[in-house]
Order: C-alpha cells, then structure tokens, then sequence
C-alpha cells in the first residue's frame, strides 16, 4: 500500500517523499473512511512520526496531540494504537527539551502499559526506559539507575540477553558503576 511505501521512505531518510506521500494517503482516508476511523488515525498518527523524523517537532507535537485525543474518544484510552501515540508524543516533548511534559507523559504511561499490557510487554518495557533516560537527562540519576536496575532482568527475561534494548540498559548501568 502507499502508506507502506511512505514507511519504507520514511526508514531509508527520504522525509519529504514519506511526508508528501501519507498527506495524500491521509486526505483519502479522510474523504473515502472519516476522520474518526482507525485506519484514518493511523495515518495521521504515521504522519505526524514523519513530521518528528523529518526536525518538524512543533507539527509533530501538534499532530500527536489531536491524534491521541480522537484515539481515545474512537478506541478508547487503554487500547493499544492509544498508548503508542502518548509514547510518541512523549519522545516528541523529550525531542524539543520539554523533559518535564515528556516524564510526566511517561510517568502517566508506563503504570496504563503495566495493567494493559502487563509489565512484560516489550512496549512497556520500551516505555520505562524511556523514562529512565529522561531521568537521567534531567539529573534524577537515583531514580534512573533504579528503573534501569529494574528494568534489566525483565529485558533479559523479556527479549533475551541479545534484544539492543537488553544490551543498552546493560551497558548504561555498567558504565553508572564505573563511575
């Protein structure tokens, strides 16, 4: 489909084609499903990730923002298309240094990720380090060394001692007892 051809330009750094190509897709989706349906929102939602991989973070903010709020009216704010897009909004905020909205987007995220999708999910696991590492950027260094601490052997468990997420949280906490 083209809007898997947007991803694949969108993966190879072609951002202007990608963007081009889900606006078109978007504006069909629109005129042919509704604004309100999922596959619509999906859309909207890949858009505004292209929007944050091109540098365009205030489209993207913006974007994200009206796509989590028409998921969570639509799907309902413990689906999972829903938690995804308070993820990338999160990472959005980290982005552009709004550090205290991204932490308590996640701070709000990762307790829905652990009753939704339980706490061995490989999304939730994604979403607390993410957590972590805006810890960590804003000097809240006890507190990211303990969700990494946690985090590790349910990686390890999780995704196995090869997963890069595993391997990264493995890394950063011997480089912090090094220290």
């Amino acid at each position: 489909t083209r809007n898997n051809l947007a991803l694949a330009y969108l993966s190879v750094g072609r951002f202007g084609e990608a963007i081009e190509l889900y606006e078109q897709v978007l504006a069909e989706r629109e005129r042919v499903l509704g604004a309100d349906h999922p596959d619509t929102l999906t859309v909207r939602n890949n858009l505004a990730g292209a929007y944050k991989s091109a540098g365009r973070f205030g489209e993207a903010i913006e974007l994200y923002e009206q796509v989590l709020a028409e998921r969570e009216r639509v799907l309902g704010a413990d689906h999972l298309d829903t938690l995804n897009t308070r993820n990338s909004l999160a990472g959005a905020y980290d982005s552009v240094g709004r550090l205290a909205d991204a932490i308590d987007a996640w701070e709000e995220l990762l307790p829905d990720c652990q009753r939704v999708l339980g706490a061995d999910h490989p999304d939730t696991l994604a979403v607390c380090d993410n957590l972590a590492v805006a810890y960590d950027s804003v000097g809240r260094l006890a507190e990211a060394i303990d969700a990494w601490e946690e985090l590790l052997p349910d990686c390890q468990r999780v995704l196995g001692l090869e997963h890069p997420l595993t391997k990264q949280v493995r890394k950063i906490l011997k480089q912090l007892n090094a220290r």
